[in-house]
């Protein structure tokens, strides 16, 4: 199980499903789950980070 706080960029395979946050700012958050494609935000490649588990 990864930890909360864990990170992954645009692009990768989700490491564990839960509530992902934009690192940074403007920031949202999004419930992703393992093994989907990590998304951009706003057209960008960004680091999302796990906030909580789903």
């Amino acid at each position: 199980m990864a930890q909360i706080g864990t990170t992954a960029r645009t692009g990768e395979r989700c490491p564990e499903s839960g509530v992902w946050r934009v690192v940074g700012q403007p920031s949202t958050t999004a419930p992703i789950a393992r093994g989907n494609v990590m998304p951009p935000y706003r057209g960008q490649a960004v680091t999302w980070v796990l906030v909580q588990y789903a």
